[in-house]
């Protein structure tokens, strides 16, 4: 178990160098690696999650040769793994390969994950895909074994909203003609379709949702990522509480999907701008630079939550320093990710000096424009929680140190580095 502690300082200023986003680096590893030919990605993230998908997929039998941010993937057919997949960390990597295989036949494979993943619910991804036909062995959680069958279409109402559960019925709907249509009265994000496009593939846009098309094989081509935008929160987020700083960070994806957290921050009054907005592999991505200017409390209403459903714990450490009652609702989701991250937004803001509580599913934080800090937080094996309490930790009176810093990799392994090279005081 590795400790780090942040302790205040003066402004950061700086760009900073963010690598590609984690949720389209996924995406474009498994289609890279279910079309034919050969795949060349861009901007691939550097994080240990997605270092699972490569070792998985090299389990399969596929073949990726990394190079730095780049990668190439020889596509084709997979071949049944030696032994269990270990997804380490990432859901992400379970649950769009539950979904890839399930669909190709004669091939087997179990999944597995650390102590957190294998706590986490599987039941609503796995029981959609066995009214397809799938052939999955398990109850709730993880191990799960997934044995490749022929598959049949659905018809499925994806609430709550996830985009991972229909990011897995696309991909199985891929081995089938059959119809593939997904409802979505609130919508998830939308790599997976946009992804789906630039590999040759048909999607048909309906009143509440989408459908896959007739033309479902995958092309295989070359792909460009931009920068992560949920890792890009915590830098942005201490350049707006912070006195002085001025950070930004060149070609981040702004998929309107992804950019609830940085609306927010512009509502709360943080000193937000974005230039050189383009269109890079189907995506929008553009420069975003964040200067420290007092904030305001902020009313997020739960239709607005899942365009920042990995960036609530940056938000609310913006929340604790805007000077009044912030209200985020609809956050029930967040008791299923990797550890009850509502309970633990809530335990470390307590631990800060910040009044915080959760009625319902709503979290309300009592904002102020100085916070005492000065608590060793436990993290419960959560990136996010943990990169979270370190930036309220720059910010605050007293120095914040958090446990089990190394799980940060799961999804930002340079972050240290990034916010040293800023002018953050982290040891």
């Amino acid at each position: 178990m590795t400790s780090l502690e942040a302790r205040r300082t003066g402004p950061i200023r700086g760009a900073a160098a963010i690598s590609g986003d984690k949720s389209c680096s996924h995406r474009a590893l498994i289609l890279g690696a279910m079309a034919d030919g050969e795949t060349l990605v861009h901007g691939l993230s550097d994080c240990a999650d997605v270092g699972m998908t490569i070792a998985a997929l090299e389990a399969f039998g596929v073949l990726v040769a990394r190079d730095g941010e780049s990668c190439r993937i020889k596509g084709g057919s997979w071949i049944s793994p030696n032994s269990p997949i270990d997804c380490g960390n990432s859901g992400t990597t379970a649950r769009l390969m539950l979904g890839a295989v399930a669909g190709m036949t004669g091939v087997e494979a179990t999944f597995t994950g650390d102590e957190s993943l294998s706590r986490r619910p599987m039941r609503r991804l796995v029981d959609p895909l066995r009214r397809m036909g799938a052939d999955i062995d398990g109850e709730d959680t993880l191990p799960r074994t997934v044995k490749g069958a022929r598959l049949g279409g659905i018809d499925f109402r994806n609430v709550p909203a996830s985009a991972q559960v229909k990011s897995a019925l696309l991909l199985a709907g891929l081995s089938t003609a059959a119809p593939i249509r997904i409802a979505e009265p609130v919508p998830s994000r939308d790599h997976t379709e946009i992804m789906l496009r630039e590999f040759g593939v048909d999607l048909l846009l309906e009143d509440e949702g989408i459908a896959l098309g007739q033309k479902r094989g995958l092309r295989s081509g070359e792909l460009t990522i931009g920068a992560d935008p949920s890792s890009a929160a915590f830098p942005l987020v201490a350049a707006a509480i912070l006195p002085g700083s001025d950070v930004w960070i060149e070609g981040m994806n702004l998929n309107a999907l992804r950019t609830g957290l940085y609306e927010v921050l512009e509502e709360m009054g943080a000193g937000l701008g974005v230039d050189n907005e383009r269109i890079v592999s189907g995506e929008i991505v553009g420069d975003v630079r964040v200067r420290h200017s007092p904030l305001s409390p902020c009313h997020v209403p739960a239709h607005r939550v899942p365009a920042m459903i990995d960036e609530i714990p940056a938000l609310a450490v913006a929340c604790a320093f805007a000077n009044g009652e912030s209200i985020i609702e609809g956050l029930d989701e967040l008791r299923h990710k990797e550890s009850d991250r509502l309970g633990a937004i809530v335990a470390g803001l307590t631990a800060c000096g910040v009044v915080a509580l959760v009625r319902e599913d709503n979290l309300h934080i009592f904002g102020r424009e100085s916070v005492r800090g000065g608590a060793n937080i436990a993290t419960e094996g959560d990136h996010r929680i943990a990169m979270a309490m370190l930036t309220l930790g720059l910010a605050s009176e007293q120095p914040v140190s958090v446990d089990h810093a190394e799980m940060i990799a799961t999804s930002f392994p340079g972050y240290e580095t990034v916010m040293r090279g800023l002018g953050a005081d982290l040891t």
